[in-house]
């Protein structure tokens, strides 16, 4: 793979820190030039990645960050529709201004992201990549949550009717992401104690959190040749997911078998 990706252009949204910085990092690794972009500058730069600011919610920030790319890099190859994520809120009072706003962060840029990269690879002779950083939220109930959930699940729909409109010429998939463990997410897994959050990793069939070069590897795959079949599809990226609530409540039941 380092060979396929030598010299290709990638964007990587939300680049500058946790998933999109370890996907940035494994992309450059492997011989592509790799752009990120964030709201605002990260301290620091992996080798062999630049940053661009953008808001990649705002429709005309993400046509002047495409505009760049192809006037700085006259192509692209790859782009990662990784900016996400969402506070929690409680489904009930969550005003209307912080549901539009996860929305519009997890569902509508990526969007938009993939409407300025179709500009670009569609008139490439090899056209391009789309991955799309999804969730377990998707496929799951997301209490706590429940706004980014249904943008993550439309997000999967999403890719698969680009896929169908874009192909052949641009292939576009999703990785469907479990628990990754970044300086963000310590605190939110367990409120940061970590007896919690090792009994959290112990119900994944990996018995570990997922850490972001995790997620680079499958990002990698699906960029190069060897994935040149694969199209609309969902590559799971949890460990084996959670396991069923009937079996840790049978666990629970062993444990302290006087509860009835």
């Amino acid at each position: 793979m380092t060979d396929d990706l030598e010299g290709r252009v990638a964007l990587v949204t939300g680049g500058t820190r946790g998933i999109g910085r370890g996907i940035a990092e494994g992309l450059a690794a492997a011989g592509a030039r790799v752009l990120v972009c964030g709201r605002t500058a990260p301290a620091d730069l992996p080798p062999g990645v630049a940053f661009r600011a953008a808001d990649v919610r705002d429709p005309e920030a993400v046509r002047a960050l495409f505009a760049h790319v192809a006037e700085a890099y006259g192509r692209l190859d790859l782009l990662v529709n990784n900016a996400g994520g969402s506070p929690a809120a409680d489904a009930a009072t969550a005003s209307p201004r912080f549901s539009r706003a996860v929305v519009e962060l997890n569902l509508l840029a990526p969007l938009y992201c993939a409407q300025a990269a179709y500009a670009l690879m569609a008139r490439q002779p090899d056209g391009g990549s789309i991955v799309n950083i999804g969730s377990v939220s998707g496929s799951r109930p997301s209490p706590g949550t429940a706004a980014y959930g249904a943008a993550k699940a439309g997000l999967a729909s999403l890719t698969r009717s680009l896929a169908a409109e874009w192909g052949p010429a641009i292939r576009v998939n999703c990785l469907v992401v479990g628990l990754v463990l970044t300086a963000r997410s310590a605190a939110h897994y367990g409120d940061g104690d970590p007896a919690v959050q090792r009994a959290v990793a112990a119900a994944i069939p990996l018995g570990r959190f997922a850490e972001p070069a995790d997620i680079a590897g499958p990002v990698l795959f699906l960029a190069s040749p060897s994935a040149r079949y694969v199209t609309g599809a969902e590559l799971h990226v949890h460990g084996g997911g959670e396991l069923p609530p009937h079996l840790q409540a049978a666990e629970s039941r062993a444990d302290h078998p006087s509860v009835n």
